[in-house]
């Protein structure tokens, strides 16, 4: 589907809006949310935190509440979240691969969201351009500057922790790409691998990508491979949570086609509701409950439309549903059932070691 259609389609869906009793229901969550959050400030004072964990609380709550304001208005864009090195050169191929995503992912109208300052982060700026960039700088005595394609937009946000950004980073995101880089790009990496290996984060496509020729996530593929993989650390089909490559167009396919059919997902009580833009046909389905069976955690998977609970998502209604009992174990296979629904056929063949052309 291309980006036009899928804009026009989020467009009219976003027209809707929730019942009266809907509204009221939400009004009243969120009510009694903030009496909480209210509640828990208060029992600072009696169990006497101190002075230190005071003003961590005070200002991680501050930074994500400033965050949530400026990510709202773009909740229904689609954005890819880019992480690399701050120290990498403008005439690095790296660089230059980084600046060639970024206009790709533009050129879909998608926003690239980085940590807003040089190297990796600036060239996902300059290729995206400014009304495609969102950044989250972070406040160091080094390295902190945002770069001049996002410095004094309305779309980027300065943090002082580390964990803040974070979540920030990967809460909006719909996408992972990571160049090379150091300890934070391994950091920012590892912990979008685990957050999805372990269902805390709902699906996304998460690619490792090199400057043409790289050896830089190779070599990381074969550590996990030789490592964790062959230590029995990980399973075989955790090796589908990412995808290695140095070949920019197959990168931005691997986004793109993420959401060709599947769309978004959402558990509802014990069952995981995936929402598609089309629905799947009869045979396939039976396909699917052949091959899959063994994430289920009791019955089939079924198609149908949303249930009671999705009422609070009037945009969606129309989009059909894969609606079933997931174990909420084997993400790594729930990759495979994803990729499967896109390719219209299943696709379960663990990834081949990733090599370098160099």
């Amino acid at each position: 589907m291309s980006s036009t259609n899928e804009s026009t389609k989020r467009t009219k869906r976003d027209g809707r809006r929730l019942s009266p009793e809907m509204e009221s229901r939400r009004r009243e969550q969120i009510e009694e949310l903030i009496r909480r959050i209210k509640e828990s400030a208060d029992k600072l004072a009696a169990d006497q935190t101190s002075r230190g964990d005071l003003k961590i609380l005070s200002r991680a709550l501050r930074e994500l509440r400033y965050a949530f304001k400026v990510f709202q208005p773009y909740r229904r864009h689609r954005k890819v979240t880019v992480f690399g090195s701050a120290r990498t050169p403008p005439e690095d191929p790296a660089y230059q691969q980084a600046m060639a995503l970024g206009k790709a992912m533009a050129d879909h109208d998608w926003l690239v969201v980085t940590g807003a300052a040089s190297g990796i982060m600036e060239a996902g700026h300059r290729g995206a351009g400014r009304k495609h960039s969102m950044g989250l700088n972070i406040m160091l005595p080094f390295e902190q500057e945002a770069n001049s394609v996002i410095a004094g937009d309305a779309k980027l946000v300065h943090m002082k922790y580390f964990f803040t950004r974070k979540l920030m980073f990967v809460k909006e995101c719909d996408a992972v790409v990571c160049l090379p880089g150091g300890f934070g790009t391994l950091d920012e990496a590892l912990e979008v691998l685990t957050l999805l290996q372990t269902g805390k984060r709902d699906m996304v496509p998460v690619v490792l990508l090199d400057a043409p020729g790289g050896d830089y996530w190779p070599a990381f593929d074969h550590f996990i491979r030789r490592h964790l993989l062959d230590g029995r650390m990980i399973s075989p089909e955790d090796l589908s949570l990412y995808l290695v490559t140095d070949d920019l167009q197959r990168a931005v396919d691997e986004v793109i086609g993420f959401y060709r059919v599947y769309h978004s997902m959402r558990y509802v009580r014990r069952e995981l509701v995936l929402r598609l833009n089309q629905p799947l046909d009869d045979a396939f389905l039976d396909e699917i409950n052949d091959e899959f069976a063994d994430i289920l955690a009791g019955g089939t998977f079924r198609q149908g439309g949303p249930l009671p609970e999705e009422e609070d998502e009037p945009e969606l209604a129309d989009m059909p549903r894969l609606i079933f009992r997931f174990n909420r174990r084997s993400l790594g296979r729930l990759r495979q059932l994803i990729d499967s629904i896109n390719a219209g056929r299943l696709m379960t063949a663990l990834p081949e070691p990733a090599t370098s052309e160099r």
